[in-house]
């Protein structure tokens, strides 16, 4: 009798690791995550995000992106090939908007906005060779600056505030917000 409880027992315990071992179809498992191919209801879902991640599987740069591009900007009558703005075209998300930039002017789409008021050495060097310039060029310090920066008696020194930045840390005045279903 005693061997059948130490079987029972065993069996118990056998039967008890293969449930705890065995997958069980639990109703509150997260779905997998939504896709959209919709940039505006894309946006709308994820409210903000720098660039399109894996949840968006629409095509790059949309129709309705690059066309709300050319309208905010007022750019309505341009000559450039599409496959040109297609190729310079940036969008993202900002609080459930779509935001567009165009790179075409050297702007930083891509890159968020540079607030560092400390000198680079390209700066340094630049003033070391240009001991009294009124500006450094933004060849020198780089698109993405927000300030405007000189040199005096041979040493960088930052200036005027010239670019807001918007809340996600790009620069405010080189991206547009489309209305959405444009």
């Amino acid at each position: 009798m005693k061997n059948i409880f130490l079987f029972a027992g065993d069996l118990f315990l056998i039967i008890l690791l293969i449930s705890a071992c065995t997958p069980v179809n639990n109703p509150t498992t997260i779905p997998s995550q939504a896709t959209y191919t919709d940039p505006f209801t894309y946006c709308a879902a994820v409210k903000t995000v720098d660039k399109p991640d894996e949840r968006y599987t629409g095509e790059a740069i949309p129709e309705e992106v690059i066309q709300g591009y050319l309208q905010a900007a007022g750019l309505k009558n341009t000559t450039e090939p599409e496959d040109m703005l297609k190729a310079s075209t940036f969008w993202r998300c900002m609080d459930g908007q779509v935001m567009v930039c165009n790179a075409g002017a050297n702007l930083p789409c891509e890159a968020k906005a540079n607030s560092d008021k400390t000198p680079t050495h390209a700066m340094s060097d630049y003033c070391k060779d240009n001991p009294e310039v009124d500006f450094i060029p933004m060849a020198v310090t780089g698109h993405d600056t927000i300030y405007d920066w000189s040199c005096e008696q041979g040493v960088a020194k930052v200036g005027e505030q010239i670019s807001k930045v918007d809340a996600a840390g790009f620069i405010a005045n080189i991206w547009y917000a489309l209305p959405a279903g444009k």
